[in-house]
């Protein structure tokens, strides 16, 4: 049976609390990015390693950028991805602050469907 690593080893799941992200933030500031295994009990965390790597990267960060999408930042996401494809930390890359979870999830929530349609009427049919 494949279970996730995280619930095989009896951690907390579900919504971080503001204690546990000063924990973390605290963590880091001290001891630096990296070294994952070593985060949650050095900072006194009962999460697993990727739990505490994915808050850091997708929400604690201090230089992340948060709210709507420029329209800059929309055309270069739809130029991208034409040539990239949906290699989403390639493409978040190339926008400072925005981290590729916030990418994709603009993508699928804007234009995925718009995408696929737009596609599907641009293909020559092949008979």
């Amino acid at each position: 049976m494949n279970t996730p690593m995280c619930a095989s080893l009896g951690v907390r799941k579900g919504s971080w609390t503001e204690q546990e992200d000063f924990l973390l933030r605290n963590c880091i500031q001290k001891y630096g990015e990296g070294k994952w295994h070593l985060v949650p009990a050095r900072a006194g965390l009962n999460r697993c390693r990727k739990s505490c790597r994915l808050r850091w990267l997708n929400y604690l960060r201090p230089h992340i950028k948060r709210g709507d999408f420029a329209p800059d930042e929309v055309d270069l996401i739809l130029r991208l991805h034409k040539l990239l494809g949906n290699r989403w930390s390639l493409i978040a890359g190339r926008l400072p602050g925005r981290t590729a979870n916030d990418v994709k999830n603009y993508w699928n929530t804007h234009f995925h469907k718009k995408f696929i349609s737009w596609e599907r009427q641009t293909q020559p049919l092949s008979n």
